[in-house]
């Protein structure tokens, strides 16, 4: 695999559309459940264990299995009830298939987008199975997607102005400990362990469709 490949998928100028989604922090930031930096921290902690437990081992099974692509997408849509996230999950997914295609036309992956178009589309199982095509690692497929959810959250507290550039970037960094502790814990996870760990986090972000004002499409 060419190196630069990871940091371009780690770019946030890599048009998937996550920048339209604030994760449920915006609901919970309008429920005043993130007064301040620190409960930003504790929300991406539990949002990073959530990502862990429930969506990693569905980016794990689809990365290894990639011909399993479509009972796995009808397990993500199942596990995930809350109309909004599974609504996001299925943007995302459908973009990220969508952009990869055409950003890498001579590989397989025009072809899976194609299986992506009569599924859910689900964004974990549609991410392991592109970056498995990719030759991406599965260990360095894992912390991306983390990393992703670690960022994306980041990014829109400082969008809702939660927290400025520099103190997001704060959080961000203090929050690699608990990415790396989730890492070491989920990394060997695969579809019949996937868990809801975050219930309340679950029903904020669910209220989001509910919000009298909203800056964020989830």
């Amino acid at each position: 695999m060419n190196p630069t490949v990871l940091w371009q998928l780690a770019d946030s100028a890599f048009p998937t559309g996550g920048f339209a989604h604030s994760g449920g922090l915006e609901a919970a930031w309008q429920a005043g459940e993130v007064p301040s930096p620190e409960r930003l921290r504790r929300f991406v902690a539990e949002a990073l264990w959530q990502t862990g437990r429930g969506m990693l081992p569905l980016v794990s099974a689809a990365y290894e299995e990639p011909h399993r692509l479509e009972g796995l997408d009808a397990l993500c849509h199942s596990f995930l009830t809350n109309v909004v996230a599974s609504r996001a999950s299925c943007v995302q997914g459908r973009a990220f298939a969508s952009t990869c295609a055409r950003i890498w036309p001579a590989g397989p992956l025009p072809a899976l987008e194609a299986r992506v178009r009569d599924l859910h589309g689900h964004q974990a199982p549609v991410a392991g199975a592109c970056l498995s095509l990719l030759g991406v690692p599965l260990g360095r497929t894992q912390e991306l997607f983390l990393f992703l959810t670690l960022r994306g959250l980041t990014s829109a507290a400082v969008r809702l102005g939660i927290v400025g550039p520099y103190q997001a970037q704060r959080v961000q960094f203090e929050c690699a400990d608990d990415l790396e502790v989730v890492l070491s814990r989920c990394r060997d996870l695969r579809d019949r362990d996937i868990a809801q760990t975050a219930p309340i986090l679950d029903l904020l972000q669910a209220s989001h469709d509910r919000l009298y004002s909203r800056l964020f499409v989830s």
